[in-house]
């Protein structure tokens, strides 16, 4: 890996929207990550960086951005804006995001002046496009729902009445946490999105399409992939969703069939050979009612980045799935990724009533000091993801429970 000899310790004098200081190197040769994104996933990278012995820089949104409060290089940019991250990506020695949405265009002109991204603009693709993903995967015959590209009511229409209403609409392009995905009982419900097919925008290429599936629950397979091939995966947790917003993990997932287990921990790690990702890999599944030659699982949802159904392991596994993310896109081996307690516990925590953390938090620590509390240093909105909790231990209802039990208390919706 080569290493830029340059060392420059002021603030860029260049204008536009790139100019906080650059990143310090440290001595001995270490490397510099950059991260396109100034979310709580580029926040949570910065103490493992700190622990390997690398440097972070962030190319953030603003000044105030949550990984902008934690690291010192956080130049301000727009990932959709070439100029910015070209100047950014020179100081660093390899690139990697907080988010899958920086443009095709800008991650080739950035592999064409030679940056090494991690994952790649290749691998992201099918991160950024559902119905690119659904194709890739109906290739490599992992299991996935009934589904179909639309983009006229007809179209809409015909696939609800052979597979069954409702069905699940989603935008192939832009969708996260419950947003850019409707359950429609009609093609008249699409009228809007429908609309805006063929213009530019998360429709442009139609609608995806899926069968509603009926099933047992909701899985996540967590892997990380290097460079060179090495690989390892967590243990498969499940996940609990509220209003299409994860907000509670439990790792391992209680009851799981060890067969199924291996098998759905194989096509992850098939997927991520397969698509050549590098860094972590999400692969979300819902678990289903085997029966009629179908596969115990179908596979929802993949995120090429650190992901929240692996927030558990970093209080949870010898290695965190930040640490592991950052050991993977240098191509450093890999860590251990077995748990260190028979369960744990993350519970999220949403915006609510309180705008002012700090007390409730001092009262959590007080209350309960084996209680692991990550909070994002974001402003408090309600629904949105403000910090999350872990709790391990050798008893899954007590964990569970006083992991909510905090989450609760932060967001205010119990004051005892």
């Amino acid at each position: 890996m080569s290493v830029p000899t340059s060392q420059p310790s002021q603030p860029s004098k260049q204008s536009g929207p790139s100019k906080a200081s650059r990143p310090l190197r440290a001595p001995g040769g270490f490397p510099v990550v950059g991260v396109v994104g100034g979310g709580q996933l580029a926040r949570m990278m910065q103490g493992p960086a700190v622990e390997l012995g690398i440097q972070l820089s962030i190319l953030a949104e603003s000044e105030t951005a949550a990984a902008a409060l934690v690291v010192p290089s956080s130049p301000v940019g727009h990932h959709t804006d070439l100029e910015a991250i070209r100047d950014f990506a020179a100081s660093c020695d390899v690139v990697t995001f907080d988010h899958e949405h920086v443009p095709q265009d800008i991650l080739q002109a950035l592999e064409e002046d030679g940056v090494a991204l991690h994952p790649t603009r290749a691998a992201l693709r099918f991160a950024q496009d559902k119905l690119a993903m659904r194709e890739r995967l109906d290739g490599l015959g992992i299991a996935c729902p009934r589904w179909t590209r639309a983009t006229t009511a007809d179209e809409v229409t015909a696939f609800g009445d052979d597979v069954g209403w409702p069905i699940v609409a989603k935008t192939p392009r832009g969708g996260y946490d419950g947003k850019g995905v409707s359950v429609v009982a009609s093609a008249d419900e699409l009228s809007d999105w429908l609309g805006r097919v063929g213009r530019p925008g998360p429709v442009e290429d139609g609608l995806l399409l899926e069968e509603k599936v009926d099933f047992v629950r909701e899985l996540a397979v967590l892997i990380a992939r290097s460079p060179s091939g090495q690989a390892a995966a967590w243990p498969v947790v499940e996940t609990v969703q509220t209003d299409g917003i994860c907000t509670e993990v439990l790792a391992p997932a209680p009851g799981l069939d060890p067969d199924l287990a291996s098998v759905v921990t194989e096509a992850a790690l098939r997927v991520a050979g397969e698509l050549g990702v590098t860094g972590v890999l999400a692969v979300e599944m819902f678990e289903v009612r085997a029966g009629g030659g179908r596969a115990a699982y179908v596979v929802n949802e993949l995120a090429m980045r650190p992901h929240n159904s692996g927030h558990w392991s970093m209080d949870g596994a010898v290695t965190g799935q930040f640490e592991q993310h950052l050991r993977a896109v240098l191509d450093l081996p890999l860590g251990d990724p077995r748990p260190t307690a028979p369960w744990t516990v993350m519970a999220n925590v949403l915006g609510g009533d309180y705008e002012h953390l700090y007390p409730a938090y001092r009262h959590i620590m007080a209350r309960d000091p084996g209680a692991k509390v990550h909070v994002y240093g974001k402003g408090v909105r309600p629904g949105r993801k403000i910090g999350h909790v872990n709790v391990s231990g050798p008893d899954l209802a007590d964990a569970r429970g006083r992991a909510g039990h905090a989450a609760d208390y932060l967001r205010g919706v119990i004051t005892e």
